[in-house]
């Protein structure tokens, strides 16, 4: 007869090796991902902007004539600020979240679903400093405009 005791190894043993198998698994997965690279280079250049910025990041805000651009910039910032907000930077996550609600298509949209899954005191944060977000994107699109105009010249 098997003792309780070899019954519980041997399903922990199996456990186990299950979990391990799980995790080489899903680990190899995510590696022959396509964009893997890409997007761990992305997360990582980002990571260094904004650890070597300092205090504040300068932003460089997209032409908001290229949708595409407007999009990708979109995603950057609400990936960026999520990661900053996790790490517990929330001056320069509260900023990236607002960078983004400014290039937002459908700004108020974006509000309540932030208000629902941020903490109310970072929510309240967020609203406080949208309006300095406005003339940075307004100064970065005429600057942006100037260049596009020296261009053509």
């Amino acid at each position: 007869m098997v003792s309780s005791k070899a019954v519980l190894g041997l399903c922990a043993g199996v456990s186990a090796t299950l979990f391990i198998g799980y995790c080489i698994y899903f680990d190899k997965k995510r590696h022959n991902d396509p964009d893997f690279k890409k997007k761990l280079r992305e997360r990582r250049r980002a990571q260094k902007a904004a650890s070597s910025s300092g205090k504040r990041c300068k932003t460089v805000f997209p032409d908001m004539k290229d949708h595409e651009a407007v999009q990708r910039f979109f995603l950057q910032e609400i990936q960026l600020g999520e990661e900053l907000l996790a790490a517990g930077d929330l001056e320069n996550g509260v900023d990236h979240l607002c960078n983004a609600v400014a290039v937002c298509g459908q700004p108020n949209d974006l509000l309540q679903v932030l208000q629902q899954t941020l903490q109310p005191e970072v929510f309240h944060l967020l609203v406080k400093r949208l309006p300095t977000v406005a003339p940075r994107l307004m100064k970065a699109q005429t600057s942006n405009a100037s260049l596009q105009e020296d261009d053509v010249e």
